[in-house]
């Protein structure tokens, strides 16, 4: 009877093992990578940076380095005009698949309008759309970077 019992349990816990390997391997950690340690770099800068002031950046046109997903390169280009960000214009995003042409077109002009009411890299990440946030902000500090410079 006990050896059934332990039997038993042992399976459930097996059991649970399995579908918890599932749910970590497809809906876990994020798997976005970047191309560069210079995205990474300003990824982790602009968390440690304050709020930017007017004028900061210098006027010109600024591509930022195009960034891999999980689900497809990010690129992006801003434009300055007396020292603020006039336009982000959105140059590659994953669009091979429709749920992620869904998000995209949901998320991408929510980002854009949040970063040009912010004038920096911080914005707001949509519940759902985290690989394209990642790539979004990250690439969008690197233009930053290169208009501070």
């Amino acid at each position: 009877m006990y050896k059934k019992i332990i039997a038993g349990l042992l399976s459930l816990a097996i059991a649970g093992a399995i579908v918890l390997d599932f749910f970590y391997t497809f809906f876990g950690q994020s798997k976005a990578t970047t191309t560069t340690a210079k995205n990474k770099t300003a990824t982790s800068s602009a968390a440690a940076s304050s709020n930017p002031t007017a004028n900061q950046y210098q006027d010109g046109t600024y591509t930022g380095e195009a960034t891999e997903t999980e689900y497809g390169d990010v690129q992006l280009k801003i434009n300055v005009v007396g020292g603020k960000i006039t336009t982000i214009d959105v140059l590659k995003y994953p669009n091979d698949e429709r749920k992620s042409e869904s998000i995209n077109a949901k998320v991408l002009p929510t980002h854009k309008q949040e970063a040009l009411s912010a004038q920096s890299s911080h914005i707001q990440q949509v519940s759902g759309a985290t690989e394209t946030y990642k790539g979004f902000k990250g690439l969008l500090q690197d233009a930053l970077n290169q208009a501070e410079d």
